[in-house]
């Protein structure tokens, strides 16, 4: 397989994927709409693969799109989405159209016409498990559902017991757990998988789905204020404005650094073993929010306050962190970057940037609004 589709490939971890495969030998066509809320209005990322790619601006949404970037390809990576829990939760109808009828549009196509496809990688996330996998005071496995409103109102954020009614504890998430997503994107991920899965059955082509975790390092977006927390902190710092973290700062989520990304979705793309199976793509380490907070505030030398609001988002979790054996078992893949390591290079980074007025109080009163802060 040299000629390889990927759709938004202009896009933060797409971009990195494109130009690797570029440096080692592979034809790389890109289809990406250039969103504004994520690129600007003037997209650095375009800049950077535009003159070692075939770029195709263009929609997954649109068949015509998609016939035109399928022609002649080997392999599709699949990346092009609407991303973000918090949004997620009142953009119903466009999570489903980009998420669930852009990849079905893909799937049409190849079920209708001649192609040359022989793989698809669908970048899916840890979304879809929803809180994760606890352990009870007995070490009885647990899959909590959403948590209850009264109980965070009061200041119980962790996830209970049904039975002993004390706090849950969050253990690894392996791929056989519970999926029970929360969030409207989380569900439109989870889809994905499935219908992918389904029909690669039917036409024999192998699927690969990386339930991607958080992924960060350099070139992420600055502007999005809805997704990427290093990001939206390192905003807010860089412009002087203190740090809102939400609920008691200690939920944790799985930070995995851009390259080990790329590395594991090139290799599962060419191992064999990986074909018509799913992997949690993440570092397997829990850091707390409020540590990520403070760790941005030393690195940026900043002195802004961090306020614990305890206030809490619809369609938040509390703790999420991968178990990662699978895909070490399978692939051989194992993480380069711990968490500390990788966010000095994005910080490196972010320091050279041009820092725009962030937009992080617009989407907060967007999100008030919909009554989706508790």
């Amino acid at each position: 397989m040299k000629n390889i589709l990927i759709t938004g490939g202009a896009g933060f971890i797409g971009s990195h994927i494109s130009m690797k495969l570029v440096k080692i030998g592979y034809n790389i066509t890109v289809l990406d709409n250039l969103s504004e809320q994520i690129h600007g209005r003037n997209s650095l990322l375009y800049e950077k693969i535009k003159n070692h790619v075939t770029f195709i601006k263009g929609d997954v949404c649109n068949k015509e799109d998609w016939l035109r970037a399928l022609n002649k390809q080997d392999a599709i990576i699949h990346l092009a989405a609407e991303t973000g829990t918090g949004q997620s939760m009142y953009e119903i109808a466009n999570y489903n159209k980009v998420n669930i009828l852009g990849t079905a549009n893909m799937l049409d196509i190849l079920a209708n016409t001649q192609h040359s496809i022989k793989k698809i990688i669908i970048s899916s996330s840890r979304a879809i498990y929803g809180e994760g996998k606890y352990i009870d005071a007995q070490n009885n496995f647990i899959y909590p559902k959403e948590r209850d409103a009264n109980l965070i109102k009061k200041g119980i954020f962790d996830p209970i017991c049904n039975i002993s009614k004390k706090p849950l504890k969050a253990v690894a998430t392996d791929e056989n757990s519970k999926i029970q997503p929360i969030s409207s994107y989380g569900l439109t991920k989870y889809y994905q998988e499935q219908i992918l899965f389904l029909m690669g059955r039917s036409l024999n082509i192998p699927v690969v789905a990386l339930r991607y975790q958080n992924v960060f390092g350099p070139e992420q977006s600055l502007i999005n204020p809805y997704t990427g927390i290093l990001s939206i902190f390192s905003t807010r710092i860089l412009n002087n404005n203190d740090i809102e973290i939400y609920e008691d700062g200690l939920m944790t989520r799985d930070f995995v650094y851009i390259d080990d990304v790329v590395e594991a979705t090139i290799e599962v793309m060419k191992n064999k073993n990986a074909n018509n199976n799913f992997f949690n793509l993440g570092s397997g380490c829990p850091v707390t929010v409020l540590e990520v907070a403070n760790s941005l505030k030393s690195l940026y030398n900043s002195k802004i306050n961090i306020q614990i609001s305890k206030r809490f988002r619809a369609g938040d979790i509390r703790h999420n962190f991968a178990n990662i054996s699978k895909i070490r078992d399978v692939i051989g893949f194992v993480p380069k970057f711990d968490f500390n390591t990788g966010l000095s290079k994005f910080v490196e980074w972010v320091k050279k940037q041009k820092i725009h007025n962030d937009k992080y109080e617009e989407s907060v009163e967007e999100l008030s609004k919909k009554g989706l802060i508790k």
